[in-house]
């Protein structure tokens, strides 16, 4: 099983079929934080994600079902079944109202917020499907997988219309550009890879983590992505660098190998989420120990 280690803590979205009122718990500085316990998964939740507009979450569970909850009325709405082993991962659409799944049962699921069965089913993976992410267009969604490699499916005939390969090591994170160009994914080595999509190509190797890599985001207006991974660190790379054309000479040996412009320690924990915000604000969470 794919990520045993990398799930959003039980106490947030599980339990019975209800919501719970809203409770507290202390911040860093000794006053109160709000939050609202959603039940209904019977197992550990591993993904999460918030609709465009915010008024609608999906969550995504080792109970092989997809959630959609109402973060106004603080209700599950529906509970999604058609995959057979645990889902991994779960994004909605950027125009919402779709979304896709990825799951141990080897395949990724595009889905409607108002249909029960999936629209389509993605099956072309050797191993679990780790994790989804939709292209700018919501024409394609790229799947990351145990088998080392990265998928690109075309949403309307579920077809694979491209595969990457190049990792060593399993998929765990992705990440598209906002102009479409570009795909960033992240693997179980550390290592992140930059991919021009209409050519298939690596551009380039980002190197320098040296744990896990369960996270990555393109900033705003694709300047910028930023990776973060098991070895407590965040990483910043110049996307405009990464993505540069190498001359000849350089093509071989580590001289197209990037470096992180920037590490940002968390001292003791992993990260596993990170978000750049609309003002290009960067928010990273960690789920393996107290601080955050």
């Amino acid at each position: 099983m794919a990520k045993l280690g990398h799930q959003i803590s039980s106490s947030i979205l599980q339990g019975e079929n209800d919501s719970a009122p809203s409770e507290h718990v202390l911040g860093p500085n000794g006053g109160k934080r709000s939050y609202t316990l959603f039940r209904g998964h019977s197992g550990p939740v591993y993904s999460a994600s918030f609709s465009p507009f915010g008024d609608f979450l999906l969550s995504s569970s080792s109970d092989s079902t997809v959630r959609l909850w109402s973060t106004k009325l603080n209700a599950n709405l529906v509970c999604y079944k058609g995959h057979n082993y645990p889902v991994w991962d779960v994004q909605f659409s950027p125009i919402g109202h779709y979304f896709a799944s990825a799951s141990h049962d080897r395949t990724a699921r595009i889905w409607s917020m108002d249909r029960i069965q999936p629209l389509r089913i993605m099956a072309g993976h050797l191993s679990d499907v780790d994790c989804v992410q939709w292209h700018a267009n919501c024409n394609y969604i790229a799947t990351g997988s145990s088998d080392k490699t990265v998928r690109l499916w075309d949403v309307q005939s579920g077809e694979c219309v491209r595969i990457f390969i190049g990792h060593r090591s399993m998929v765990l994170s992705l990440a598209m550009s906002p102009d479409g160009r570009y795909m960033a994914s992240g693997d179980e080595d550390g290592t992140v890879m930059m991919w021009d999509l209409s050519s298939g190509r690596c551009v380039t190797p980002l190197v320098g983590h040296t744990s896990c890599v369960w996270t990555i985001a393109f900033s705003c207006e694709g300047s910028l992505l930023a990776s973060g991974s098991a070895d407590c660190t965040v990483k910043l790379w110049d996307v405009t660098a990464s993505t540069k054309v190498p001359k000849a000479e350089e093509k071989t040996g580590s001289a197209n190998r990037l470096r992180s412009l920037k590490t940002l320690p968390t001292k003791s924990t992993p990260v596993y989420s990170l978000q750049f915000s609309r003002r290009n604000l960067l928010f990273a969470a960690g789920v393996l120990s107290k601080g955050v």
